[in-house]
């Protein structure tokens, strides 16, 4: 990941599966962008699974490095979470959740069979996945004088950012999104323009 702005992450939901000595982790890996969609999946898959031991997971966040999570649940301190997480951030990951849900076999697998069985099942839904490059995206609304629409749509043809929603009233809206990085050229053209107003919404 070369720019600030780009990042790789899963472009749908995959599954994996490892098997050791009786035991059995079925894996998930799931492409998510806040604390609550990660909360929703574990709840369903805790659901889904009421009958295993452990559901062990982790997660990241952003391009920063410093969101994340890894839970062992149960299983011993850093055998379960951590491989997991290992694993989102050695493919180079983020905005990934991995859960990890254990049906204990009767064999005790020991700190380092613990902490490859997790590895492996990790691997094996990523693998099964497809990753994508995806660029942080700014969104925000724009808002103008119907009088200046030909102005506003000029700058969105020369620069070409995403635009999901129109209003064309007697106060026109236009909600858009684009890379980080090309953002300042956008605002300083619309800025030029009499009337417009430009509201930011949110980074995603």
């Amino acid at each position: 990941m070369t720019e600030a702005d780009k990042y790789n992450t899963l472009a749908n939901p995959s599954e994996g599966i490892y098997k050791e000595k009786g035991s059995k982790f079925i894996s998930y890996a799931y492409p998510v962008y806040d604390e609550e969609e990660i909360k929703q999946h574990v709840a369903h898959l805790k659901k889904q699974y009421y009958d295993a031991r452990h559901h062990c997971f982790a997660w990241q966040l952003g391009t920063d490095g410093n969101s994340y999570r890894a839970n062992d649940d149960g299983e011993p301190s850093g055998t379960a979470g951590k491989p997991i997480l290992g694993q989102i951030r050695s493919h180079e990951l983020t905005n990934v959740l991995i859960v990890v849900v254990r049906y204990f076999g009767g064999t005790k697998l020991g700190t380092s069979g613990l902490i490859n069985a997790y590895k492996e099942a990790s691997i094996d839904a990523i693998a099964n996945g497809t990753i994508i490059e995806k660029t942080v995206d700014d969104f925000y609304r724009v808002t103008f004088d119907y009088g200046v629409m030909n102005d506003v749509m000029k700058v969105m043809k020369e620069e070409n950012p995403h635009i999901t929603g129109q209003d064309f009233n007697l106060r026109c809206a236009i909600d858009w999104h684009c890379q980080q990085s090309k953002v300042s050229s956008i605002l300083a053209k619309l800025d030029k323009i009499e009337s417009v107003s430009v509201d930011f919404i949110e980074t995603r």
